[in-house]
């Protein structure tokens, strides 16, 4: 049952078997195992290495196993004595077609195939994770194109700062997934070399055909240094770097979704489906499904702390730690992949209060720097004109108004320069319109980028 049994006279210690095995969480990429294990019979067959009656023979062992495993009739179980997903499917398959089966490990060896399989299965992963953060991106967009004109206060140290769209504030964000979308794709395109060949360290002396096998597995061609093969990690401490990223992009939208979802704020309502109650307080709605999204991060930059730290003392070239980085990597992908999905209806089914949010920034003096610009435009040098509006508003907050609330005759007290016009010029409508350089607030502008980001999505 064990692929190295050959020099020893013990049966391993059962308690070093527990300690040693991997096949109770490297099954998860059984598929991509027995992939690869297909086009490597393929190109030994090509090569002369390997008969064809013993390729057709062993591929189809190979796909018998793979549809009894992905229909459930045959089921990876612990205390088979198998180690790993290699072991097991070479195993099964030698126990199903005899000799052949024990040809299938000739030219490589467990470093280059798990090696290999973990490509495989992080390049599955990154493309599930780049439609999910597609299908992300079409619901902001979607938020976008109904808010280019829901007014609401923009912040900076948490305080009101200056008025802007929903669609602007919203739109951050897509600029953050996207770069996420980005980084993915350059992970993906950088691992997409294929180290199947390599062997333990040194490669083979077989004929093989390392192109050919790259080929079949749609890589961009194989990787050229056959110790940097088994030992490379990078790609995964690559994509663990981005995981947290996407995880800290979701946990700062969250942040803001429960600071919004508060009873002094009001911005939004999650639906119903997306909280939960309390168990003593029948009044409360609880945003959960944000507080865990945000609770998860820790766990991604987690994740990738240890691998980080696993790899750093290995010298060249195939370690035992280096087995350490499956559970990280799947925990993270799963953790991500889940927060994103849940995130992604979240928002799909949140309801924003555009009244609230409008009222709010209209009471938080974010039109106090349009206030100034009126003075300037109106020959006032800026210095001038900012502790003008510095006294309008320490005026407004001894009154308890806003600045479109102060009458024509107390803002003449401070400054005789004022004229009716001040009010539509510190309208929260004239506020966002009249920025409208792109990457600006205003609907029209904003408007020019929504269209840009449709396109982008149709062509990723």
């Amino acid at each position: 049952m064990k692929l190295w049994g050959g020099r020893f006279t013990k049966e391993t210690n059962q308690l070093v078997h527990n300690f040693n095995e991997s096949l109770s969480f490297d099954q998860k990429f059984y598929r991509q195992d027995i992939r690869g294990s297909i086009a490597h019979v393929t190109m030994l067959a090509k090569q002369g290495i390997l008969s064809d009656e013993d390729k057709e023979v062993i591929i189809q062992g190979l796909q018998g196993i793979l549809k009894d495993l992905d229909e459930g009739t045959l089921v990876i179980g612990q205390g088979t004595g198998y180690e790993d997903i290699h072991s097991f499917v070479e195993g099964t398959l030698t126990e199903r077609i005899g000799e052949a089966g024990k040809r299938l490990h000739t030219g490589r060896s467990r470093n280059d195939q798990v090696a290999l399989d973990m490509k495989l299965y992080t390049r599955d992963e990154i493309d599930e994770l780049d439609g999910l953060l597609k299908e992300l991106l079409k619901e902001l967009l979607v938020i976008m194109e109904e808010n280019t004109e829901t007014f609401m206060p923009g912040f900076t140290h948490l305080q009101k700062a200056q008025p802007i769209t929903l669609a602007h504030h919203v739109g951050a964000y897509f600029e953050m997934f996207t770069r996420d979308r980005l980084r993915l794709a350059d992970i993906r395109k950088r691992m997409n070399y294929c180290p199947l060949g390599s062997g333990a360290l040194a490669g083979t002396t077989y004929p093989l055909d390392r192109a050919y096998t790259a080929e079949l597995l749609d890589f961009d061609g194989p990787t050229l240094n056959s110790m940097d093969s088994v030992a490379d990690r990078d790609y995964l401490i690559e994509l663990l770097s981005a995981l947290s990223t996407i995880a800290m992009h979701l946990s700062r939208f969250c942040e803001e979704i429960i600071i919004w979802n508060t009873n002094e704020y009001r911005f939004v309502e999650i639906d119903d489906s997306y909280s939960t109650g309390s168990s003593i307080m029948p009044q409360k709605k609880n945003p959960d499904i944000a507080e865990l999204i945000r609770g998860k991060s820790g766990r991604v930059y987690g994740a990738l702390v240890s691998m980080l730290t696993t790899m750093k003392g290995i010298p060249l070239a195939y370690n035992k730690d280096m087995q350490e980085d499956k559970e990280l990597t799947f925990d993270a992908i799963d953790t991500v992949k889940g927060c994103l999905s849940l995130f992604t209806g979240m928002m799909a089914t949140m309801t924003f209060r555009k009244d609230v949010m409008e009222a709010s920034a209209k009471n938080g003096f974010t039109n106090a720097t349009d206030a100034a610009d009126y003075l300037v435009n109106h020959g006032v040098p800026f210095r001038d004109a900012h502790g003008i509006v510095g006294q309008l508003v320490l005026l407004c907050i001894k009154k308890g108004i806003a600045l479109d609330d102060l009458s024509l005759e107390e803002y003449r007290e401070i400054s005789p320069v004022f004229e009716e016009d001040i009010y539509e010029a510190i309208s929260m409508k004239t506020c966002v319109e009249k920025r409208m350089t792109i990457g600006a607030p205003g609907p029209e502008a904003m408007k020019q980028v929504i269209e840009i980001y449709k396109k982008q999505l149709d062509m990723q």
